[in-house]
């Protein structure tokens, strides 16, 4: 199944929206009065439901982004299978850059861990899962998605530069560059948002707990 592609009024009024939230969720931010965290949890549910709700109302559906019952099993299968196979590659990679240039591939994928349990069950939950659903539905389903019409490698290119640009993990550039490469890769082949939304979550999951097992052991 071809995913449509996105209509540019779609792309406007997602980003008037999301922009609308960001800024709230600036103001709020500095007071302290609501945990960081939970705060962007709950602004990047609101930011999921109302991409949603933008292409349902525009008419273009959620099959624009290649979402629909009869393909989610398909797109999670899809989805762990290209995590696998990549996961695989990343530490034969990691173990040549290792031996032979003497990089420790950990520095590229260190990713800081809160304190405190609870602290840690909200990364996981905001950063592992929700964080990566709101992501991919902006980046791939509406972004990729409309940049697509000027061909694959513009779309691929403008999408992951977005990305890298719009995460706040700066000391992550190398993770993001290859994770945005990555998810876009698998979203155009496979033509399921689920799929690039499964991988992203299996690798954010991945590199929290090497970072907690690394933090364990040291």
């Amino acid at each position: 199944m071809a995913a449509a592609r996105i209509e540019l009024k779609t792309l406007m009024f997602t980003l008037t929206g999301i922009s609308a939230l960001e800024l709230f969720s600036a103001r709020v931010l500095p007071s302290g009065s609501v945990n960081p965290l939970v705060l962007t949890g709950v602004v990047r549910v609101i930011e999921l439901v109302l991409m949603m709700a933008v292409l349902v109302f525009s008419d273009q559906g959620l099959a624009a982004v290649g979402l629909s019952k009869a393909t989610a099993a398909r797109g999670f299968l899809k989805g762990f299978i290209w995590a696998t196979g990549f996961g695989c590659f990343a530490a034969g990679a990691g173990l040549l850059m290792y031996f032979f240039l003497g990089i420790d591939p950990l520095t590229l994928i260190q990713a800081p861990m809160p304190s405190g349990s609870s602290r840690i069950l909200q990364l996981i939950l905001v950063g592992g899962i929700i964080g990566p659903l709101s992501e991919e539905f902006f980046f791939r389903g509406i972004l990729y998605g409309y940049l697509r019409r000027w061909g694959i490698f513009p779309a691929l290119f403008l999408s992951t530069i977005f990305f890298v640009i719009l995460h706040p993990a700066k000391s992550l550039v190398v993770t993001q560059t290859v994770g945005g490469v990555l998810f876009a890769t698998a979203y155009e082949i496979e033509r399921n948002l689920i799929v690039p939304i499964t991988i992203h979550i299996l690798g954010n999951l991945a590199i929290f707990a090497l970072a907690l097992l690394l933090r364990s052991v040291g």
